[in-house]
């Protein structure tokens, strides 16, 4: 049974095999509100009506976005988001999948055709150069890589790999994030960063989300997980003692908690923030009140709710020149954001 008119009711066994979920998943969207069934059979089975499958494409669709089931909870009970936006905003997902599929496909193309020619000399060098074009360029636009040293400075991919090597031997010899031989390379790391991106918070995001992605490049870069897991926890530690001259000791275990298991998150909704704010810059669209709902969920996770901690944390932005490096969201992004969640 399908449901392909308004009077088909489905069990909530026949809507989880439809929605690829499990029928425990369907019982805790209805236990927190999220997803209740319109009716009940005379058994008491739950009935769902052809609005509440489309409820339930919202919800999914809102959580492929990484956007968490309170937040959705929330999104949902407000005004402003439709069936229409989110179809809108899956499609221009899909077209942008495709669009990038279809230019790998033509840089193969143009690969196999060298190839059958015989016109390459050297054709493990050829191959690992085309790699890291394509790969950079489905990240960075030709303007920006022509001011990115990252990717064609050989002093700068020089200075890196030495640091690189100096962070991966300290991992390896098992030093704690919080050493002060860990911390001297980390503040480098932090300034090489900076200096390289321009203080960008936009590619340094989209490094980030880069390196999380292209395994190529891991290995190219020597920059693997397990270093850029030990290179972020010694950022970590270093900015933790700028937030401690001005966090209490349970706001601090806060920051370090949220920084233990969501600092990842940042990356990817930088970006997302920053190209929004160019489609568009009055914060208007159901998207960027999507954004700025996952903006607010990941900052209370971090500093938590209270005035006196949010002035705190403000104070310490404003007064701790380390904080303010590399801190990924810029005033502009800031006030967007609140923008977003206080249209009416």
């Amino acid at each position: 049974m399908a449901p392909d008119d308004g009077a088909t009711m489905l069990k909530i066994g026949q809507l989880a095999r439809h929605a690829g979920l499990t029928v425990r998943t369907l019982h805790h969207y209805d236990s927190i509100g999220l997803l209740s069934p319109s009716a009940r059979s005379d058994s008491g089975y739950r009935l769902y009506s052809r609005d509440d499958v489309a409820r339930l494409h919202q919800i999914q669709a809102l959580r492929s976005f990484g956007i968490t089931l309170a937040d959705i909870g929330t999104l949902l009970a407000g005004a402003g988001v439709s069936s229409l936006s989110i179809v809108d905003r899956q499609l221009a997902a899909l077209d942008r999948q495709i669009s990038e599929a279809a230019r790998m496909r033509e840089q193969l193309k143009r690969m196999q055709k060298q190839l059958a020619t015989g016109e390459t000399p050297d054709l493990a060098s050829w191959l690992t150069t085309l790699e890291h074009m394509t790969m950079y360029e489905k990240y960075f636009t030709q303007d920006e890589l022509a001011n990115l040293a990252l990717y064609h400075d050989v002093n700068v991919k020089a200075e890196w790999r030495t640091l690189v090597d100096e962070v991966a031997a300290l991992s390896a010899a098992g030093i704690a994030p919080d050493n002060a031989a860990a911390k001297s390379a980390g503040m480098r790391w932090i300034e090489m960063l900076e200096r390289d991106t321009n203080g960008s918070p936009s590619l340094m995001a989209r490094l980030n989300i880069m390196h999380d992605s292209e395994p190529a490049l891991q290995q190219s870069t020597g920059i693997t997980p397990a270093i850029r897991d030990f290179i972020g926890r010694v950022m970590g530690e270093i900015k933790l003692e700028a937030w401690s001259r001005h966090l209490l000791p349970d706001e601090l275990e806060q920051m370090r908690r949220h920084q233990a298991t969501r600092a990842k998150e940042w990356p990817p909704l930088i970006e997302s923030v920053s190209r929004q704010m160019q489609a568009d810059p009055s914060a208007a669209s159901v998207d960027a009140a999507i954004l700025g709902g996952q903006w607010m969920s990941l900052f209370h996770d971090m500093v938590g709710n209270r005035p006196e901690t949010i002035a705190r944390f403000r104070t310490a932005i404003e007064t701790e020149p380390m904080l303010r490096i590399g801190r990924g969201m810029t005033d502009e992004m800031l006030a967007w954001l609140r923008q977003a969640l206080h249209r009416d």
